[in-house]
């Protein structure tokens, strides 16, 4: 078998690397999730800035938003033109919960630094938050979590366990499970991020625009009990 092996390399063979693959809590249990997409005017979602003020142009929030929701397809469009730094949060809280979301870039030329994210257990105006980061670099936790009573930033970037994120154009999958202090991260086919200090019970769920060109669908939740 070592002789193969360095034989097929010798010859300039590429073996491919295959990843591991877990189903999706939706794959695996499709009943008791909510869609929260389902009202296509988005009356249960709510439009928001995020970072400190000099992360947004002056009086960008009067402007018309830039979350547009395609009623037939189903799929919520945030046009990056258009937009500084924000989110769009669902009105209601949520404790322990699944959260599965589907999201792709419009792909651009060159090499753009596409940004974008998924909240959990966050502030409704956007200071304490826990974020799956949504980048071509891979998807981690990172985020300003209570910590004794005082927020304090974390990243858990160099944590990651590997880069399942798909290239831009392409549908990605998020599953955020938080249950008690742990917030774990499942992208396309397993986990890459585990957070096991959060500290905030309850929290608004959210979808965030940094910039670019970003669209979501197949938005939905369910208890973990």
């Amino acid at each position: 078998m070592r002789f193969l092996l360095h034989a097929l390399l010798g010859i300039g063979l590429v073996i491919p690397v295959v990843q591991s693959q877990t189903r999706s809590a939706l794959e695996t249990d499709a009943k008791g999730w909510e869609d929260l997409f389902v009202d296509r005017t988005m009356k249960d979602w709510i439009r928001g800035p995020l970072g400190a003020a000099g992360q947004l142009r002056a009086g960008s929030m009067d402007e018309p938003s830039p979350w547009k929701m395609d009623a037939a397809s189903g799929i919520l469009l945030c046009e990056g033109d258009k937009v500084g730094h924000e989110w769009i949060r669902f009105a209601t809280e949520q404790g322990d919960c699944l959260y599965h979301v589907e999201w792709r870039f419009t792909k651009l030329d060159g090499e753009p630094g596409y940004n974008a994210g998924v909240f959990i257990r966050t502030s409704a105006d956007g200071k304490l938050w826990h974020q799956a980061q949504a980048t071509l670099a891979g998807g981690f936790l990172f985020g300003a979590s209570p910590v004794k009573g005082v927020v304090q930033r974390f990243n858990l970037r160099q944590s990651m366990t590997e880069n399942r994120v798909k290239p831009a154009g392409e549908w990605n999958v998020y599953e955020l499970r938080a249950a008690g202090k742990d917030i774990t991260l499942w992208i396309n086919g397993a986990v890459t991020s585990e957070f096991k200090e959060c500290e905030t019970p309850r929290g608004f769920l959210g979808l965030e625009a940094e910039g670019y060109r970003v669209e979501y669908r197949n938005v939905r939740i369910k208890p973990v009990g």
